[in-house]
C-alpha cells in the first residue's frame, strides 16, 4: 500500500510544457529533409485541433506546426514511451504558476498516469479536463509517485509533465 502525503504537501502543482529551443532548428528544414525524419509540416485547419506542445495553446486555423515523433518518457523500463506531437511554428516557452491549468487541458478527455522516481507506472486513470485537479492531487498524495504525464486520452498523445509545485 502506498504511503499518502498530507492535502496541502501535494496542494499545489506544476504543469511543464516542452522547450521550445529543442523544436526551433526543425523549421527550417526543408520537405525531404523532415521527412527523413519522420516530421510532417501542417497548417492547423480549424480551432481546437492541433493542441502544441510547448505553449500548451492551440494553433489557430492557418497556423504552421510541424507534426514528429518525440520520446516523452526516456527511462530505462519497460514504460519508455514516444509518440507524436504537433509544435506551433512561432511557439515561445510557456510557463505556468504553480496550480495553474491551461484551457487546452481543460478542453479534453485526459489520460493522466502516475510514475515513480525510478520510472515505472505507479497508476493511471482518465479524467475530463474540467476535473483534473482533483486527479493531480490524488495522484500526487501517493508517496510513491514522483511525477505525473498527461497524455490526450481520444488519441494518446503526450501533452505535458506535472510535478509536485
Amino acid at each position: 500500500m502506498a504511503r499518502i502525503h498530507s492535502a496541502e504537501s501535494v496542494a499545489m502543482f506544476r504543469i511543464h510544457p516542452l522547450s521550445a529551443m529543442q523544436f526551433q532548428p526543425l523549421f527550417v528544414l526543408s520537405e525531404d529533409e523532415l521527412a527523413a525524419r519522420d516530421i510532417r509540416r501542417v497548417v492547423a485547419d480549424g480551432p481546437n485541433s492541433f493542441p502544441c506542445r510547448v505553449s500548451l495553446r492551440d494553433a489557430e486555423p492557418g497556423e504552421r506546426l510541424l507534426l514528429l515523433p518525440y520520446e516523452h518518457h526516456a527511462v530505462a523500463t519497460p514504460y519508455r514511451a514516444s509518440g507524436p506531437i504537433f509544435v506551433r511554428e512561432n511557439a515561445g516557452d510557456a510557463t505556468f504558476a504553480a496550480g495553474d491549468v491551461p484551457d487546452q487541458l481543460r478542453r479534453r478527455l485526459l489520460s493522466i498516469r502516475a510514475y515513480g522516481d525510478d520510472g515505472m507506472m505507479r497508476i493511471a486513470d482518465v479524467v475530463e479536463g474540467t476535473q483534473i485537479e482533483s486527479l493531480i492531487t490524488r495522484f500526487l498524495a501517493r508517496e510513491d509517485v514522483g511525477y505525473l504525464h498527461v497524455h490526450f486520452a481520444r488519441y494518446g498523445c503526450y501533452a505535458c509533465r506535472i510535478t509536485r509545485g
